[in-house]
């Protein structure tokens, strides 16, 4: 065998060196990686949050506002059901929730290296993510003690805090917890409360169907709410039932009888959009009654759902339909009973897009409907509906008011000059009677906003809002009767204890029911033959239109014996319209809202002269200012309750 030269040898010698050296290199590094993850692990470890609070759940109490007839409105806060252990709920319900988010919850620690695999596979085929590797674990440990951030340092603290609720929980307590606090959308948290929030249930009543809904609402919640979007829901439904059969809980003919449930989802039902506006407002006016203490609470309210739904279905036709023509682009519409218990509001076009309140916020000019408090005055002061006026062209120290296209008439009485709101005989009234007359009886009807003092009030140049300008008109409808506007009937805690339950011995007599009865008289006049016959309906009613300058504002506010109602149209950057009146899209606005409104409604006669007050209440009571209602919100009120006592002067 020949030998090998020592050059040979070295060329042997060098590779196996090398070897060791890169031996050497790569378990330097693998150390100092293990090292660096370690103190990665140790620092995350060092930093997780306090696990002491595990079972209180910190959240905003919640107010939740219910209609006449006990149907969801707003809910405000947060809101959590009945904690349930896992064999008081339908065994349908766990096996939905794992059979969708996490197939082998009772097969891993914690976390799935298969299904992180798996979703990372489905997530590279795809080029985006579709699917998520967390575990009910992991999803558990970032509801209890991390927020929502897409970070690696909240990954490996997620991962580190579901290794420790593996340790610390059995299977069954950690999926119990989940079910209890996982967020459902609607701002509801847990199971049971998302059951009552779309079902109208408990969770321990939930059917299959049900079951299968909530647990579709766990991917995305808003998204697939029956509330925002049922043919969605139903969809993700069905998945839910694909899924229950593929992981061998239920069998296909029970997933197919399943899915024949859908009508379940008309359970689901909400309230209008617009009705948002009515219970912002019902929320800002909680602290007058009670002090909840931040304490849940669930309040019973005035509103009808029927007629918010037809009050938003009237004001959003006429936008639509004649918005862009005449250049209108809000609405606003308030309807009450003679006593003032508010049974719709529609506070502008788009809740979403603007959440300012027309109908509560908004102080605009009343035009003409101002006008029936001037001629109140007027007959107060002797002045007779047959009395007689000159229209003609008119001035008045500086003031010259004109009639609507400067038309004039000559004599016409005082019935005729109020139906066809003819400016300069209103013009002559005021000046007789004079404006601080006027103030005061604006005043007693509950319109509680600044007023001028002077002769142009009587063409409505004061400003006030839509909801106090139609409970004033509700005086006419009871036959002179005060109405304090009002939507909270009862507030309860979360117990069922009672905190406030409105109750009254009666509100003030705030006109004599002969001039009462002269004023409706007066009104009708309009629908029957003046500006407002548009607005008539097929039994008693009576009502004033109200247009101010420019076109920038046109109302129509009127009543039947039963209903009150208010409709304003303009713009919020006060920019004129298209020559709209108030007999024109309110008026016409108005008769469409109240045919639907009054149509289960006792036909009645308005109260006329000397007629005895009768109306019917649907809540027991018409009351006064209620006790723990600031005395300063309604002042009006207040003022006429001091003049039936003690008289005004």
């Amino acid at each position: 065998m020949a030998r090998l030269g020592k050059d040979d040898q070295r060329g042997d010698r060098r590779p196996r060196g090398s070897r060791r050296n890169v031996g050497r290199w790569l378990g330097f590094v693998a150390l100092w990686g293990f090292v660096a993850i370690a103190g990665l692990f140790a620092y995350y470890a060092l930093t997780l949050p306090s696990t002491d609070q595990l079972t209180t759940a910190e959240r905003r109490p919640s107010v939740t506002i219910l209609a006449d007839d006990g149907s969801l409105i707003a809910t405000f806060g947060d809101l959590f059901g009945e904690p349930l252990r896992l064999r008081e709920m339908p065994r349908y319900l766990p096996e939905a929730v794992i059979a969708t988010e996490d197939r082998r919850f009772y097969h891993h620690f914690g976390i799935d290296p298969i299904g992180m695999a798996r979703a990372l596979l489905a997530d590279i085929r795809a080029g985006h993510i579709v699917e998520g590797g967390s575990t009910i674990t992991q999803q558990l440990a970032k509801n209890l003690f991390l927020s929502s951030d897409r970070t690696i340092g909240r990954k490996i603290r997620e991962i580190m805090l579901a290794l420790w609720l593996e340790h610390k929980f059995t299977k069954n307590q950690i999926l119990e917890l989940y079910l209890n606090r996982v967020y459902l959308g609607a701002g509801t948290y847990g199971v049971d409360a998302a059951a009552h929030r779309y079902f109208n249930t408990s969770a321990r009543s939930l059917t299959l169907y049900q079951a299968a809904v909530i647990a579709g609402l766990l991917k995305a919640p808003s998204r697939f709410s029956p509330i925002n979007d049922r043919a969605r829901a139903a969809e993700r439904a069905d998945q839910v039932l694909q899924n229950m059969v593929e992981a061998g809980y239920i069998t296909e003919p029970q997933a197919r009888a399943a899915e024949r449930q859908k009508s379940q989802l008309a359970e689901a039902s909400h309230a209008p959009p617009g009705s948002r506006y009515f219970a912002d407002w019902v929320a800002s006016r909680i602290g007058g009654f009670t002090d909840i203490n931040g304490h849940d609470v669930v309040v019973t309210t005035t509103l009808d759902p029927r007629m918010q739904a037809e009050a938003e279905r009237a004001v959003t036709r006429t936008l639509a339909s004649s918005g862009a023509t005449n250049h209108v682009s809000q609405g606003a519409l308030v309807a009450m009973s003679p006593d003032g218990a508010i049974r719709a509001m529609v506070g502008g076009s788009d809740y979403n897009d603007s959440q300012f309140n027309r109908a509560t916020q908004a102080l605009r000019q009343p035009g003409s409907s101002f006008k029936p408090f001037v001629y109140l005055a007027a007959l107060e002061h002797g002045i007779k509906p047959s009395d007689q006026f000159n229209d003609a062209p008119l001035r008045i120290g500086d003031w010259e008011p004109h009639n609507f296209e400067n038309k004039y008439r000559g004599d016409v009485t005082v019935a005729d000059a109020l139906a066809y709101s003819i400016n300069t005989v209103a013009a002559q009234v005021i000046e007789r009677v004079g404006p601080a007359n006027v103030i005061a009886v604006a005043r007693r009807l509950g319109i509680t906003t600044p007023l001028p003092d002077d002769d142009s009030l009587a063409l409505g140049t004061g400003s006030v809002s839509l909801l106090e300008l139609t409970s004033a008109y509700a005086a006419f409808a009871s036959g002179g009767i005060a109405a304090w506007p009002h939507a909270i009937l009862e507030i309860r805690d979360a117990h069922g204890g009672v905190l406030y339950q409105r109750a009254g011995s009666g509100a003030p007599r705030v006109i004599d029911p002969t001039v009462a009865g002269e004023m409706n008289q007066l009104l009708e006049g309009v629908i029957a033959r003046g500006t407002g016959r548009a607005a008539a309906l097929d039994r008693p009613d009576a009502g004033k239109t109200g247009t101010t300058q420019d076109f920038r504002d046109a109302l129509f506010v009127g009543y039947t014996a039963n209903l009150v109602c208010g409709v304003w149209f303009g713009n919020d950057d006060n920019s004129p319209m298209k020559h709209v009146v108030g007999g024109t899209l309110p008026a016409r606005t108005w008769h469409a809202f109240m045919v639907q409104a009054t149509r289960n409604l006792p036909v009645r006669d308005l109260p006329g002269p000397g007629a005895a007050v009768a109306f019917d209440n649907p809540f027991g009571s018409r009351a006064p200012p209620p006790s723990g209602a600031p005395p300063s919100e309604h002042p009006g009120l207040l003022r006429s309750l001091i003049d039936a006592i003690f008289g005004s002067r």
